[in-house]
């Protein structure tokens, strides 16, 4: 499942899971529908109304969440499935495809906000990051199994 193009990385990744025989499933605004050369291959495709409506369709139908190199748009909503996770909002692992160091200073940031206190240790070992798929798929998986920690913002368990 991804954002429904078919230009650029993601677009290549979806051609190249339907030609091993993948399902691929886009969600797409109908603002971008257009804009972003809706790939009309796809095995199913969401056209909805806003940015919004796409994030929170692509988190309930998502198992894991996985950034592969992106700009803004992906860190934007890597960025909200980290905090939905921190937030207990869900449960489902957080990936990083790190093809050639490419999210090395986004860890080292998010390293140094554990440093500084604004972000939990057990928040910062929850992201999978790896630099092949089969590898992040391994620490997905590692991920799914593992106990989650509590929220701190949630209130005691009874």
């Amino acid at each position: 499942m991804y954002g429904g193009g078919k230009v650029g990385l993601m677009g290549a990744v979806a051609d190249a899971a339907l030609a091993a025989g993948g399902d691929v499933v886009g969600v797409i605004p109908q603002a971008l529908l257009e804009r972003e050369l809706a790939h009309e291959g796809l095995t199913e495709l969401h056209v909805l109304g806003s940015l919004h409506e796409r994030k929170a369709l692509m988190a309930e139908l998502a198992d894991a969440f996985v950034a592969l190199p992106g700009g803004f748009g992906t860190l934007d909503e890597l960025m909200e499935q980290l905090t939905w996770s921190q937030l207990g909002l869900h449960a489902k692992p957080v990936g990083l495809l790190d093809v050639e160091g490419y999210w090395r200073p986004l860890v080292a940031f998010a390293r140094h906000a554990t440093e500084e206190g604004f972000v939990r240790e057990a928040d910062l070992a929850s992201i999978a990051i790896a630099g092949d798929a089969d590898a992040l798929l391994d620490q997905l998986a590692r991920l799914e199994q593992a106990e989650r920690p509590r929220p701190k913002w949630a209130p005691p368990a009874p």
